[in-house]
């Protein structure tokens, strides 16, 4: 007999425990007891597509949640508070709490498991899908889409990824490395060799500053290639010697 129930799973990264929100996280007091809170709550949300709720109309309290993650529940309540903090749950109006991000950690399998799994690797390649598609067949929906519907989206990734690349190529766009400390400072290969040569000597220290920085403030900068040149630009100013007024001063019997 066909086995036709759905396996639900948690897909985590090499680098998550990486990541600036589980490592700020687990900086903190009690950040430990936070981060194993923040995976079984992620366990727990497989099944609702992200929603903390026992069913459709009871959503997780503290103290349920405190239960089921064997947990105290102010240990629960101030961990909620931080995750939302970090933007890693965000509440809902019903009154559930969503866990953010759950797309690109959610997997499931059933009978035709490896067909599916071809499908979401697809998907996983970019954060959201085309909205065409999107509006057509839903990633959740997919024990609903039929296997023709399933083939003819992954074609129509594919083109949207090819375009997507064939773009960056002609607009000298690419890939940017994580680098610097708490590995968040992204640059292309481009921009890194540009500051090597602007900075010689400096540019892995000001990488370093800007990483550190991020990490313990949470700031974030939509370039940090211009960041770096903008630091670097303010600490020569104040290296530069200030200009002296002249003295227009004199004495008696003197003139101008």
């Amino acid at each position: 007999m066909a086995d036709n129930r759905k396996y639900y799973y948690l897909k985590l990264k090499e680098s998550y425990f990486d990541e600036d929100a589980i490592v700020l996280l687990e900086s903190m007091q009690d950040g430990v007891l936070y981060s194993n809170i923040l995976l079984k709550l992620y366990l727990k949300s497989l099944k609702n597509g992200g929603k903390l709720q026992l069913d459709e109309n009871i959503p997780y309290t503290a103290q349920m949640i405190a239960t089921i993650t064997r947990q105290q529940v102010g240990t629960v309540e101030r961990a909620l508070q931080i995750f939302m903090k970090l933007g890693l749950v965000e509440p809902l109006q019903n009154g559930a709490l969503y866990m953010s991000n759950i797309e690109l950690l959610i997997g499931q399998s059933s009978t035709e498991g490896e067909r599916k799994r071809r499908a979401r690797r697809a998907l996983q390649e970019q954060k959201t899908l085309p909205e065409a598609v999107a509006d057509k067949c839903p990633p959740y929906a997919a024990d609903i889409c039929p296997p023709e519907r399933e083939l003819e989206i992954e074609k129509e990734i594919d083109i949207e990824l090819q375009i997507k690349r064939e773009g960056e190529i002609k607009t000298g766009q690419t890939a940017r490395a994580p680098f610097g400390r708490y590995k968040n400072v992204f640059l292309s290969e481009k921009e890194l060799a540009e500051l090597q040569t602007e900075l010689p000597g400096k540019w892995e220290y000001y990488i370093d500053r800007l990483s550190g920085y991020i990490a313990s403030s949470g700031k974030k900068y939509k370039n940090h290639a211009a960041t770096i040149r903008r630091w670097a630009a303010d600490d020569e100013a104040k290296k530069a010697p200030k200009q002296k007024i002249p003295d227009y001063s004199y004495r008696e019997g003197e003139s101008l």
